[in-house]
């Protein structure tokens, strides 16, 4: 049967995703692009704010409505955070199915294909859980392949659904990483993306950390670049920075989630650092790796957040000077402590912080790109269009330059010769 696939959600929904497509190959499946006639449709849910929860209903009955004789399997964060909810869709789904196995999305699948009965089987996480995402051997699409090498989160930041959708900290075997990255050389990546609900947190409970799945990946031949995805700062060490910055194939960009520039905020949001000990922590990176880029993720309008806090906020950002920042206004989410705290802030009122972070945001990147202007950068090109060439360097700063031939998949080193507001121009040597 032809099966298509629908992605919301994270880097780590990615790679599910891509587990789910090679497991129903494996069955003699074949998947197909959802605007390509199909059999049947999975649609892997995002549940990390109520506009993610909006959108996967908004799929569903689309997918529905326009293919009333497919079947059509719900499943990931949203199903498995909101169960009541999420049964409440069968109306619309044939299957519905939580997250604490991704085989077991497969295998309800084909007995509905069976015998045509509706199914809704959501489990709860517990403790005994052990990282079971099956290996993937190929990435659709993409010039680099993202790796999941750890699930769950225990932090209980107080706006956070994760905790509830994703389960207890689980890392990947070492030997499983390195066969996985040996796999992908195979297919011809060059780059490989750790990423995980809590990266970070790798190895937590178990002899191995962060490090150890870098190194895992770099030793393999093929593989020039390993990039972290996001990481919490309070989980940075020395003595980590210490091993990657010895790691030739390490790629220098550190998404560390600030979410706050307010010590106040900070602490409402449970969050396990202040402002000073992130700023520090930024000035140590940047001492070791003079080129590295410092992106984040940043929250306005969170609950009780003053104006005095918001432009706290704003300035701390400015002072950090991120290459790069994701800004989002708080969403309440039911099951967490925040849902409940008094002052709440307004929609407009969040739309008008989100636009004015943004526009700092907008001006530090202009300023970090500008610091790459006369540099010899190392880029791995990834698209190709009007006879320009387009890639990124070693600290994930875009880059085009002038090319009769498509440098797809090959790294190429090029002098930097001028900076826009989000991109470089270059030249190849």
């Amino acid at each position: 049967m032809n099966i298509a696939f629908y992605t919301l959600g994270c880097k780590v929904n990615q790679y599910e995703t891509q587990s789910l497509r090679e497991a129903f190959m494996r069955l003699g499946h074949t998947p197909v692009g959802e605007d390509a006639p199909f059999d049947a449709v999975v649609i892997n849910s995002c549940t990390v704010t109520a506009e993610s929860d909006r959108k996967t209903r908004q799929v569903l009955h689309r997918f529905r409505r326009e293919n009333p004789n497919a079947a059509i399997v719900l499943t990931g964060c949203m199903v498995q955070a909101f169960s009541d909810e999420a049964r409440q869709l069968l109306s619309d789904a044939d299957v519905i199915v939580g997250n604490t196995d991704v085989m077991k999305t497969v295998e309800l699948t084909e007995r509905f294909l069976k015998d045509g009965e509706k199914i809704c089987e959501i489990l709860p996480h517990t403790r005994k859980e052990r990282f079971n995402t099956p290996d993937i051997t190929d990435f659709a699409e993409r010039t680099r392949a993202y790796m999941k090498i750890e699930d769950g989160c225990d932090r209980f930041c107080s706006y956070c659904i994760i905790p509830t959708a994703r389960g207890f900290v689980r890392s990947r075997p070492k030997e499983d990483i390195k066969k996985e990255a040996e796999e992908l050389a195979k297919k011809g990546f060059s780059e490989v993306v750790l990423v995980g609900i809590n990266l970070s947190s790798y190895g937590k409970g178990e002899d191995m950390d962060l490090c150890d799945a870098v190194d895992a990946v770099c030793e393999v031949e093929g593989i020039k670049r390993v990039r972290l995805g996001s990481l919490e700062p309070d989980h940075i060490s020395d003595s980590m920075l210490e091993r990657f910055k010895n790691q030739p194939k390490f790629c220098p960009q550190f998404h560390l989630s600030l979410q706050s520039g307010c010590d106040r905020t900070l602490k409402r949001m449970n969050r396990h650092y202040d402002t000073a000990f992130y700023t520090d922590l930024v000035r140590r990176i940047r001492k070791m790796f003079p080129s590295a880029a410092i992106t984040t993720d940043i929250m306005v309008g969170f609950a009780g957040e003053t104006e005095e806090e918001f432009k706290e906020s704003v300035d701390c950002l400015k002072a950090i000077g991120f290459a790069k920042a994701h800004v989002f206004a708080y969403s309440r989410r039911k099951g967490t402590v925040a849902y409940g705290l008094p002052e709440q802030v307004t929609k407009a009122e969040k739309s008008r912080r989100s636009r004015i972070m943004c526009e700092a945001a907008a001006e530090c990147e202009a300023e970090f790109l500008k610091t790459m202007v006369g540099s010899t950068q190392k880029v791995l090109f990834e698209t190709y269009e009007n006879g320009k060439a387009f890639g990124y360097t070693e600290n994930y700063s875009r880059v085009f330059v002038s090319s009769p031939e498509d440098l797809n998949g090959k790294i190429k080193e090029v002098n930097i010769i001028s900076a826009t507001a989000d991109c470089l121009a270059g030249e190849m040597l």
